[in-house]
């Protein structure tokens, strides 16, 4: 296992997978991360450190986008003393949901939220792995506003510049690598 001193030594593990899941998309893969518990933790407390000194309002809920988002969010509302709440896609979530329709860099989708998952004026943080045209991010703050939750922030590990998706984005963005 190797030893993980900075950000540098977390991004380094991440693998490119040419052609994935398609023809002519380079695939950016977060597993081999997790290969590595004292990246992970890494990962995760440079996440933290970063909400609890820019953020001042209390965080509620933090939200993790299926599938990767669920890696990160949920810990990350453990060391917020915050709720977690998934966005999934549709038809994966029991009871009632509100829905939002998406289009990714490869096709179109739609993620659902339960209706119960965020109470009015919560303060929320999206998380998910990477951000590359901004759709699914779009559609999990959509989904927030319709829940009557303020969006305080997004929060990806990675950002895929050049597609130019956090323009499409109506919070702050922090992306941990870009």
């Amino acid at each position: 296992m190797s030893d993980i001193q900075n950000i540098q030594d977390v991004r380094s593990l991440i693998r490119f997978i040419p052609d994935f899941p398609q023809k002519g998309i380079l695939f950016q893969d977060i597993f081999p991360v997790f290969q590595n518990p004292k990246a992970v933790e890494f990962l995760i407390n440079h996440i933290v450190d970063h909400i609890t000194s820019t953020i001042k309002e209390k965080i509620d809920v933090v939200v993790g986008l299926e599938s990767r988002g669920f890696l990160f969010a949920p810990i990350v509302a453990l060391k917020l003393n915050s709720a977690f709440a998934p966005v999934r896609k549709e038809g994966k979530l029991p009871g009632n949901t509100i829905n939002a329709e998406y289009k990714k860099e490869y096709g179109v989708d739609t993620f659902e939220m339960q209706e119960d998952a965020i109470k009015q004026n919560q303060n929320i943080i999206i998380i998910d792995d990477l951000i590359a045209t901004g759709g699914t991010a779009d559609a999990a703050g959509r989904l927030v506003k319709k829940l009557g939750g303020k969006v305080l922030e997004y929060i990806f590990v990675i950002e895929l510049t050049e597609l130019e998706g956090c323009k499409k984005l109506d919070a702050p963005v922090f992306s941990i690598f870009k």
